[in-house]
């Protein structure tokens, strides 16, 4: 009845039909796009490495917010784009369009670039009062008119720098300021050659040198006193940091990289050198392996004295001494503690050379072969340093699972600042693989007893006395590392006490003797261990606003991102390219951060009473049966982190009922604060300590040798570590013996072959573990020169590290932050865990959204490789 009186009723209907089938049509397509194209190769090959790129999705079971994690993930991995396969897409996608556009214009800009970096390359790479008589065509000119180019030269760029540094800049003209240096920098930063390192250092002082102007021109409120004391406060930290960047710079911008000296053919020339080896309290287990080591350097027997120096008097050491064939000195007191004992030393031996090692610092057999060259080639030379290295992870590496991965805490001194204080003959001596000449130290009255850090001293007063020193960058011995953080800041503290003690009573930037350039080097090297304070008003700097309303820099907040980022990036893009090598960007501030409570006091006292403080021995060799957290050590850091959580407290409150116009302000406080407790958090990580049960520690290598069983059978194997009692091997092919069985371990050292009994400890077809109960005293001594001296032993030590990436590092020592509160939550009392697993609950499920680095594995996507 209704399609006959509305007719077009009918007509609507079937159109609505037709809509609806439509689109159900459309969807099922859709549907069928989406999911019939999961079966393609390419995304076959993403579903089967998906334990790979989504980790912490890949085992666990399903949830509602799975959906949300997956697209953040793959939201993060299309922006990182991880993988070599992914690097080489880029690579390639680089090679066509604008890619190749913008190639083409770096290639055209680097040209100028590579010309000068190629003229800096020729220059001396030692200082000489020399002048060099080539025929280049400034030579050419006379002196008078060189001079005059110079100096116009340094007044033009003086100016120029003065204006870059002073002028003042609106928010459009200062943004376009730093963005052009930052693009400057950008471009140059992968540019090999020291002429890009030396532009860096330049744009970064420019920077730098800007942002500081500014802070004391125009940041602090004159009208408050709040305002003024707290700005003082961390406008006299910052002015210590940039002090010390500055200095840095000067002292590490053209390492030496010295190279050993040829020793005469003839023996007869060589040196008599005294080995001197003093210990206080240390286990023989620890100084047994240095004495073993020692006995196997290569020299001319007669030219070589080993002392083996007790200051505790003990007759086991001098029954030892006595087996392996040393000389044994020992003294009534212990008067000056090492320095004393080293002094005393000197009365009974008359070699040429001095060289020293602490009783736990294993020399390689080719110390001597490569330090002594540079005594013949050089007079006045008076010391040769070479690095200290460690075999056993310090307490940040065990803690941390860093070792072997990264560079440690003192690889920044003795893989580059050494090497920079080298170039300007300033290398300091450093208690242990050195070697000195004996009528050098004669001619400054012996080993300086005044202050706790008696080898820094030492070669303070060689220098000032005119003698020469040099640093060869090569491992020729390995050490213990301290085994408890507890320990390793108790070292630290005697460190900086004594360099802040040298720093009053012979400040290096006066008196005779020293050249600018040393002055500068040794000058660093002892406001490095000012860093205490400063490190500790930096991390509650934030705090001033947030919970005194004191404004501690007075300027807009945008105004303070446009000068104190530029200043933070290009200090960690400079010295990123420069001690990329040697220190992880940002891990510096996490070792500050751990020894800045401790030090800040103990340096502060020296300031002012430099007499005070004794020498302590750094215990070597202990164990930890069980992980703990270092309560007592990490008290501070505690302290620092509930200070910043109740800074956020306040900065929700200010953001609620606090002036509008604040708002910005509170952001970027609340920033500097969540950065803080990172940091901190970091530091609460290396307190929990992991255990440590093995008596001698494993070194990794790669050695060939043979295992030999009682029916006179060998067997080709693969040494892959060693300890002081035994050895792990990996064989050629499976061989099963029951453990206990006697077996022999055949090694190499030359050409000879050494023979060394032991037991079977462990057997798993491939790989066999052996422990040696039964070595004879002279098997000892050649199981230690086979494996500990070699030659060879730590020059790969650092062939682990992972290149250094800023941005990657950064978001490393965030997550290490969130770490370390989370090992301290571990570690709470039952009764408090309970009270805060619901907020720890929050925190991991709001945790379980953040996206994860994918794991290193095959190519993302397989493709083709197409053939023309």
């Amino acid at each position: 009845m209704i399609e006959r009186w509305f007719p077009y009723a009918q007509l609507r209907r079937e159109q609505n039909c037709t809509r609806i089938t439509a689109f159900v049509m459309a969807l099922i397509q859709a549907l069928g796009w989406i999911f019939l194209r999961l079966e393609s190769p390419g995304w076959k090959a993403l579903r089967e490495q998906r334990r790979r790129l989504y980790p912490h999705l890949a085992d666990k079971p399903a949830t509602i917010g799975d959906p949300l994690r997956y697209a953040i993930q793959s939201l993060w991995l299309l922006l990182v784009r991880p993988g070599e396969h992914n690097r080489s897409l880029r690579q390639n996608s680089l090679s066509k369009g604008i890619g190749s556009l913008l190639q083409s214009v770096l290639r055209i800009v680097q040209q100028p670039w590579n010309l000068l970096s190629n003229a800096f390359e020729r220059l001396p790479t030692t200082i000489s009062p020399q002048v060099n008589k080539s025929s280049r065509w400034w030579n050419t000119m006379g002196w008078p008119l060189r001079k005059a180019l110079y100096i116009a030269i340094g007044v033009l760029a003086t100016v120029l720098i003065v204006i870059c540094v002073t002028e003042p800049f609106g928010y459009l003209a200062q943004l376009v300021f730093v963005v052009l240096l930052w693009g400057i920098a950008m471009l140059v930063r992968r540019i090999p050659g020291r002429f890009p390192t030396l532009l860096m250092i330049a744009l970064s002082v420019i920077i730098s040198c800007r942002y500081l102007w500014w802070r004391y021109t125009s940041t602090l409120n004159w009208n408050d006193s709040l305002d003024l004391v707290c700005g003082l406060i961390l406008l006299l930290a910052e002015t210590y940091s940039w002090l010390v960047l500055i200095l840095g710079y000067v002292q590490t911008s053209w390492p030496l990289n010295r190279k050993p000296a040829q020793l005469p053919r003839d023996t007869s020339q060589w040196p008599t050198v005294d080995l001197l080896i003093p210990t206080y309290n240390e286990e023989l287990s620890v100084t047994r392996g240095t004495v073993y080591a020692a006995l196997g350097i290569d020299w001319p027997k007669d030219k070589l004295r080993i002392h083996l120096l007790d200051d505790g008097n003990r007759p086991s050491f001098k029954s030892f001494a006595e087996e392996v064939g040393i000389n044994y000195i020992a003294r009534t007191d212990n008067r000056h503690a090492k320095a004393g004992n080293l002094n005393h030393a000197l009365t009974q031996i008359d070699g040429e050379l001095v060289a020293i090692f602490d009783c736990d610092h294993m020399p390689a057999r080719s110390f001597l072969q490569l330090t002594v060259g540079w005594f013949l080639h050089d007079p006045k030379l008076a010391l040769v340093q070479t690095p200290h290295h460690f075999l056993s992870p310090d307490p940040f590496e065990r803690n941390l699972g860093t070792f072997r991965n990264r560079p440690n805490e003192g690889e920044l001194f003795y893989g580059l600042i050494q090497d920079g204080n080298d170039m300007w003959n300033a290398a300091f001596f450093c208690g242990s693989c050195a070697i000195v000449r004996r009528s050098a130290i004669d001619s400054i009255g012996g080993f300086a007893v005044e202050t706790v850090t008696e080898d820094a001293h030492t070669a303070l007063r060689l220098h000032r006395n005119g003698w020469n020193s040099a640093y060869l960058s090569i491992p020729q011995a390995a050490g213990l590392a301290t085994e408890s953080l507890s320990a390793h800041i108790g070292q630290r503290i005697r460190w900086a006490r004594g360099m802040v003690q040298i720093f009053r009573t012979d400040n290096p930037l006066f008196g005779k003797g020293l050249t600018i350039f040393q002055r500068i080097c040794y000058t660093n090297a002892m406001m490095h261990f000012l860093v205490g304070l400063p490190r500790i008003v930096f991390l509650t700097a934030p705090l001033a606003f947030l919970l005194l309303h004191a404004y501690i820099i007075y300027a807009p907040a945008l105004m303070i991102l446009l000068y104190v980022l530029p200043h933070m990036i290009h200090a960690s893009l400079t010295n990123s390219r420069m001690q990329g090598a040697y220190r992880q960007t940002f891990w510096g501030e996490v070792y500050e951060t751990v020894l800045a409570w401790y030090i800040a006091r103990p340096t502060t006292v020296a300031l002012f009473s430099p007499s005070r403080g004794k020498f302590n021995v750094t215990a070597k060799g202990g164990m930890m049966e069980e992980n703990q957290f270092d309560w007592q050590t990490a008290k501070p850091y505690l302290v620092l982190s509930l200070l910043n959580v109740v800074g956020l407290g306040f900065a929700v409150w200010r953001l609620f009922y606090g002036p509008k116009d604040e708002i910005f302000t509170i952001f970027v406080s609340v920033l500097w604060v969540i950065y803080n407790l990172l940091i901190i958090g970091a530091a609460v990580a290396v307190a929990a300590e992991v255990r440590q049960v093995r008596h001698t520690h494993r070194v990794q290598t790669r050695l060939p040798g043979a295992i030999k069983l009682s029916d006179g059978h060998s067997y080709p194997c693969e040494l892959v570590d060693y300890s002081d009692g035994g050895v792990g091997l990996q064989l050629s092919q499976p061989l099963q013996l029951p453990v206990g069985t006697q077996v022999s371990l055949i090694l190499q050292r030359g050409k000879r072959e050494f023979v060394f009994p032991g037991s079977l400890t462990r057997s798993n077809d491939m790989f066999m573990g052996l422990s040696f109960a039964r070595l004879a005293p002279e098997q000892k001594i050649e199981f230690v020169q086979c494996t500990f001296g070699r030659a060879d032993a730590w020059l790969d030590h650092n062939s682990g590290f992972e290149a250094d990436k800023p941005i990657q590092s950064l978001r490393e020592i965030l997550a290490l932050g969130a770490k370390g509160y989370y090992r301290l939550y571990q570690y709470l009392p039952a009764w408090v865990r309970t009270i805060a697993r619901p907020f720890m609950r929050v925190l991991q499920w709001l945790g379980s959204f953040l996206p994860r680095m994918p794991k290193a594995s095959t190519p993302l996507i397989s493709r083709p490789v197409s053939r023309s």
